[in-house]
């Protein structure tokens, strides 16, 4: 398992505070960052010589919406070879979204859970698939 940070994207208290149960919950080893917007998410990027292991994204937020930071990581050669898994978990998940979503190369969209044990079945799934997954970055 990618030993880096998970990066969480989630203006919400609320679900911010249930992630971070969740996780705890979940003994995930990975220390836990969260974020408001994506800009605040670009500038760490852009600074740190961490690996994230991976980054779970909300679509609409202030300043920088999820799907335009994905954008930018997309075109920026820099963060680019970061490869790190992106997957937007969102309550907004009409087709048209979530096409344009994988036009940007996302590796998941997941509709943000309805309740507190759904919401841990689904990261639990999620953060078990990219523990198991070879990725450039892993420790094979």
């Amino acid at each position: 398992m990618l030993t880096g940070p998970i990066i969480i994207i989630e203006d919400d208290a609320d679900d911010q505070y249930i992630f971070q149960k969740v996780l705890g919950e979940l003994n995930v080893p990975n220390t836990i960052r969260f974020f408001d917007n994506g800009q605040l998410v670009l500038n760490y990027l852009q600074e740190t010589e961490e690996q994230p292991f991976l980054i779970i994204c909300d679509i609409n937020m202030p300043l920088m919406n999820g799907m335009e930071l994905r954008q930018y990581i997309e075109t920026d050669a820099q963060l680019k070879k970061k490869i790190i898994p992106f997957i937007f978990i969102t309550t907004n998940a009409s087709p048209d979204l979530i096409k344009e979503a994988y036009q940007v190369t996302i590796q998941g969209f997941f509709k943000k859970a309805n309740g507190y044990e759904e919401t841990k079945r689904q990261l639990e799934q999620i953060i078990g698939y990219w523990s198991l997954c070879l990725h450039p970055n892993s420790e094979w």
